[in-house]
């Protein structure tokens, strides 16, 4: 534990100090966590040891996951979701579903699996991380449709992806292990407790008698979250969907409560994120990307440059986006975080197929987060106005407005 520890604050410091030469190219503070784990990792130095089936992967995966559903759920309340739906909903009813099948497929004939664990591959992987293409989405020269597109995709998919992963998972494990009721109940009841926690203590800060103070409001969605975590785990309701519902609830329901929590929850899930994919790396080693052999490469390149490409293809027909936005939203939809969670969750499910599915994720997301994170910034300057505008445009225009007006 101290020496994982240890790395990860060496490695975090080393991304801080990076951080703004990552700003403006193609290095990635993802990428750096991914391949620093997989130096420190058993694979390769040894310093950093860890095992599929330790506590501290399991748990740093589940508390990873809750804190970025939560916080991603924050971000898309119920008015984002309304006022900008006509392209997010493209993406998230027609897209994110013929990904899953289009993946699925691939895995299926090309590399042998079955259909369940082919469609479990699919839910792994349908998921997309606006992390991974930040240059991207922080750039205002991009079309705000495009950047809102790509960021309320990416905040609801997660949950959406994540019932499929479950059910998928449930299948795998064995027929008379399956219990569709207590399967819906555990998803039902981590619906109820993301909605009813939150709306009560939001509902009880607005009463007379209770106000927070200044220092003490970001500290309020952070309760908020720790009680909905501790509930579902008394209850055993489903922790994923209650972080996400949670969030949504508190964005639409308590918009100071939002506001004051944005920065530090941003913060708090960027630091577990960060440890994930440390942890992630470190169970990677050269003998696992060397296990998949060449239909399993083939398959995660097909999974990159093929499966969304086509999903969002035909999903975006006569949508009024131009082949240019298109490309982007079809290039960029990275095999992120939620990915790398979900694919530890089924290592350590202990389904027959675990490790071989495991590795077959684990090769995409690799790809995944090398490829977006280092193309990010080069998409994002294609839409650039300032390169495609001659120098001399906006004199002459100020010229014919105003004779007058001095030139810059």
């Amino acid at each position: 534990m101290s020496t994982l520890l240890t790395a990860f604050a060496g490695v975090l410091l080393l991304a801080v100090l990076l951080s703004s030469l990552a700003h403006r190219t193609i290095l990635s503070t993802a990428a750096l966590f991914l391949v620093a784990g997989f130096v420190l990792g058993d694979g390769v130095l040894g310093v950093v040891s860890l095992r599929p089936d330790d506590d501290l992967v399991s748990t740093l995966a589940e508390l990873a996951l809750f804190t970025v559903l939560f916080t991603d759920g924050m971000r898309v309340g119920w008015a984002e979701l309304r006022s900008a739906w006509r392209l997010p909903g493209r993406a998230l009813g027609w897209g994110l579903p013929l990904t899953l099948v289009i993946t699925a497929a691939g895995a299926h004939y090309l590399v042998g699996l079955g259909w369940i664990e082919s469609l479990l591959i699919g839910a792994v992987l349908a998921p997309t991380d606006p992390v991974f293409a930040a240059a991207l989405v922080g750039n205002e020269k991009v079309p705000p449709r495009l950047r809102q597109l790509l960021n309320v995709e990416s905040g609801v998919n997660d949950g959406l992806a994540l019932p499929f992963v479950i059910l998928f998972l449930a299948v795998a494990s064995g027929s008379e292990d399956l219990h569709l009721g207590e399967l819906g109940t555990e998803l039902g009841l981590g619906v109820l407790i993301g909605v009813v926690i939150p709306w009560l203590a939001i509902k009880l800060e607005q009463t007379r008698w209770f106000s927070a103070s200044t220092p003490y409001e970001p500290l309020n969605a952070l309760a908020i979250g720790l009680l909905v975590l501790a509930v579902g785990k008394a209850t055993h309701g489903n922790l994923f969907l209650a972080a996400f519902s949670a969030g949504i609830t508190v964005a639409t329901f308590g918009q100071r409560q939002r506001e004051s929590f944005e920065h530090f929850g941003e913060l708090i899930a960027e630091l577990f994120k960060l440890a994930a994919l440390l942890v992630f790396g470190a169970l990677i080693t050269p003998a696992l990307l060397g296990s998949v052999g060449w239909r399993g490469w083939l398959f995660a390149v097909l999974a990159l440059v093929l499966a969304r490409p086509i999903a969002i293809w035909l999903s975006f027909l006569r949508s009024g986006l131009s082949v240019r936005e298109q490309a982007a939203v079809a290039w960029f939809g990275p095999k992120g975080f939620a990915s790398v969670v979900y694919g530890l969750l089924v290592l350590g499910s202990g389904i027959a197929t675990a490790q071989g599915v495991f590795e077959l994720v684990a090769v995409t997301i690799v790809l995944s987060i090398l490829l977006h994170s280092s193309t990010d910034i080069v998409v994002a300057r294609g839409f650039d106005e300032e390169r495609d505008v001659p120098a001399w445009f906006g004199l002459t225009r100020r010229l014919r407005g105003n004779g007058r007006e001095e030139t810059e």
